[in-house]
C-alpha cells in the first residue's frame, strides 16, 4: 500500500481505499440529503462529504464498509477534508481487508502485555494486587483489542491498553519523584480506570457506544466489576472501596464526569496522568502532519485551539 491518507499535501490528487469509520446523514440548504463520512487507514481519519446522497448510498457507505475514492485532498475552513471526485464500494476483485485499514498502537500486544504483568507483580498489597489481576484476566482479550475512546484520543485498535502502559510508566516516573505515593494504588488506578470501555464500547471497528455505554458509562461499570471482583474473591476491607474511589473520581470533576473529586492523594495523581497521557496523545497526532513553522488543526477537545509546530523542529 502506498502512503497513509493523512500523509498528502492539500491539494493533492488520491485514488486510495478507506474503511467507512462513521456515516452521518444531514440535509443541505437545497433540502437535498447529504452523508457526512469519516474515512480512515492506517495513518489516520479525514473527513469526507457525499452530496446528493440516496438510501442505497447510505447502505453502501455505512461504518466497517470498504470504499475505493478518488478525489483531492483540500483545507477547508483549517481542516482536511478529502473532495471526492468518483467513490464505490468495494468488489470481489479488490484484495483489501478491514484489518489493511486499521490504526494500531505502536507497541504490540505481547509487549505491552508483559509490562502490565511486571506492574502487577510489583504490588505489595495483597487484595489490590488480586482484584487487579483478576479484573484484568477477566476482560484480557478485549483490554488488549480495545480503542481508549471513540474519539480524541488512543482511538485505535489496542488504544486502551497503549494508554495503560504509557501511564503506567509515567507513575512509575512520578513516585521516585514523590515516594511518599502508594504505587500499589496508583498502578491498579491506572490499570482499572478504563477497564470498564470494554463493556461501554462496541469494539476496535468503527467503535460506538453499547447500551451499558450510553446507559452507566465505564465509571459506574468498572466501580460495579470492582465490587463483583472482591465478592468472588471474599476480599472485604477499605481497599476495596478506595479501587473505587480511584475510578469513581479520575475524571477530576463532576462537569467532566466524575461522580466523585478526588479525595485521596493517588486519585488526584491518576487524574493528572490520566488527563496529561491523553493531551499528548492529541497533541503528537496533531502535530505528526504539521510541517515545522505551520500550525495544525484545531483541536475540539484541547479548547478548538491550534497548535505551532517550532521552525527549526524536525
Amino acid at each position: 500500500m502506498g502512503k497513509g491518507i493523512l500523509h498528502y499535501d492539500f491539494g493533492d490528487k488520491v485514488e486510495v481505499f478507506l474503511l467507512v469509520k462513521s456515516s452521518t446523514k444531514g440535509i443541505a440548504s437545497n433540502g437535498k440529503p447529504f452523508l457526512t463520512l469519516m474515512l480512515q487507514d492506517k495513518s489516520g481519519e479525514i473527513e469526507a462529504k457525499l452530496w446528493d446522497a440516496s438510501s442505497e448510498d447510505e447502505n453502501a457507505y455505512a461504518p466497517q464498509n470498504i470504499v475505493h475514492v478518488c478525489g483531492d485532498v483540500n483545507n477547508y475552513r483549517g481542516r482536511t477534508q478529502l473532495k471526492i471526485r468518483t467513490i464505490r464500494p468495494t468488489n470481489e476483485t479488490d484484495t483489501i481487508e478491514v484489518a489493511d485499514l486499521l490504526e494500531v498502537a505502536p507497541l504490540k500486544k505481547d509487549v505491552m502485555a508483559e509490562k502490565i504483568t511486571q506492574y502487577i507483580f510489583e504490588m505489595k498489597n495483597p487484595s489490590i494486587q488480586r482484584i487487579t489481576r483478576h479484573l484484568l484476566k477477566k476482560h484480557h482479550s478485549a483490554f488488549f483489542e480495545y480503542p481508549a475512546a471513540t474519539k480524541n484520543h488512543h482511538e485505535y485498535v489496542s488504544g486502551l491498553a497503549y494508554h495503560v502502559v504509557s501511564m503506567l510508566d509515567l507513575s512509575k516516573a512520578i513516585s521516585t519523584l514523590y515516594p511518599s505515593l502508594d504505587t500499589d494504588l496508583l498502578y491498579a488506578g491506572v490499570i482499572l480506570h478504563d477497564l470498564g470501555k470494554v463493556i461501554e464500547l462496541s469494539g476496535p471497528v468503527s467503535t460506538s457506544y453499547t447500551i451499558e455505554g450510553n446507559l452507566l458509562g465505564h465509571i459506574t461499570i468498572m466501580v460495579n466489576e470492582i465490587g463483583k471482583a472482591a465478592e468472588q474473591l471474599g476480599i472485604t476491607g477499605e481497599e476495596v472501596t478506595i479501587l473505587q474511589h480511584l475510578v469513581l473520581s479520575h475524571h477530576g470533576k463532576a462537569e467532566w464526569g466524575s461522580p466523585k473529586p478526588p479525595m485521596i492523594k493517588e486519585a488526584e495523581i491518576l487524574h493528572y496522568i490520566d488527563n496529561l497521557d491523553a493531551k499528548m496523545n492529541m497533541l503528537d497526532r496533531a502535530l505528526e502532519r504539521v510541517k515545522p513553522g505551520e500550525y495544525s488543526e484545531r483541536v475540539f477537545a484541547l479548547e478548538n485551539r491550534s497548535f505551532y509546530k517550532p521552525s527549526f523542529h524536525k
